[in-house]
């Protein structure tokens, strides 16, 4: 459909798909590379970072109109390319034509970061476990928390689309934030490379939550004269109990010492003593 000259004719999916697929090509051949995504089905992302990303977006209403034109752009592979570096992704998208797009993220500001890592200190084990989603409720509910988490909203994110659309988030934008969704499912650790922070810090806060008696180090592990071996080991080490108000029982030897042989005494004879003489 045409408004005024500024539409061009509509191309179908198998005719963007060829296209895209000869524009990866090309570039390949140019040396310049490309990176599409690429979706097995109907699911966009998978893992825990790549679904977050997908419904946070879909939790705002200023996406809620030009979302679904998007998911149906990604799933089909109009994403030629999709790159991202600190702050920024750049995308290429094939529509009638082919699309440039480019959007700025703002950082995470500092405050908002540093309350992430106090709330989560403690709670996130390793590196691993963080980049796999495999976190507590409370841990994922801080980190997805729209406003004062980790994912931006609309005001920290500025959309740009080479196509002729007024909107500020037309299809092929849309398309692209679906593609971020997919990309955190392969590589987890650009989200916080897009939003400006480092990961580390979240294991190093939660090192330093650790007491300082548990993270020294045991030295030569020479017990002192005041340890408790029961605190040490973790046993449950039997001791009397003293009852208020009575005397401390003593406990019995262990080894018992061999008895002092004592000479044998003996005992008088039952009856009258007659005295001699």
């Amino acid at each position: 459909m045409a408004f005024y000259g500024a539409w061009k004719p509509y191309v179908s999916v198998a005719q963007r798909r060829q296209k895209a697929a000869q524009e990866v090509a090309k570039r390949q051949k140019q040396g310049k590379g490309a990176s599409p995504v690429i979706i097995e089905g109907r699911t966009i992302a998978t893992t825990f970072w790549g679904k977050a990303w997908c419904e946070n977006l879909e939790h705002y209403s200023d996406y809620e109109s030009r979302l679904p034109r998007g998911r149906t752009y990604v799933r089909n592979g109009s994403v030629v390319d999709l790159r991202i570096t600190p702050g920024t992704i750049d995308a290429l998208v094939s529509g009638s034509d082919l699309y440039e797009i480019k959007l700025t993220i703002a950082p995470v500001p500092k405050a908002r970061w540093k309350s992430i890592c106090g709330d989560c200190a403690g709670a996130i084990d390793s590196l691993v476990e963080l980049l796999q989603g495999r976190l507590s409720k409370s841990v994922m509910e801080r980190m997805c928390r729209q406003q004062e988490g980790l994912f931006p909203s609309p005001a920290e994110i500025k959309l740009s689309c080479s196509c002729p659309d007024w909107a500020d988030m037309c299809k092929h934008v849309a398309a692209v934030l679906y593609g971020i969704g997919a990309r955190f499912d392969e590589e987890p650790q650009l989200l916080f490379l897009l939003r400006g922070v480092d990961e580390k810090d979240l294991i190093v806060q939660a090192g330093q939550s650790i007491p300082v008696a548990s993270r020294a180090p045991t030295g030569a592990k020479v017990l002192g004269g005041g340890e408790d071996l029961a605190d040490l080991f973790g046993l449950d080490m039997a001791q009397d109990s003293v009852e208020e108000g009575k005397p401390e029982r003593k406990r019995k030897p262990t080894v018992k010492s061999p008895k002092a042989k004592t000479p044998a005494v003996s005992k008088p004879a039952r009856g009258r003593v007659h005295p001699k003489g």
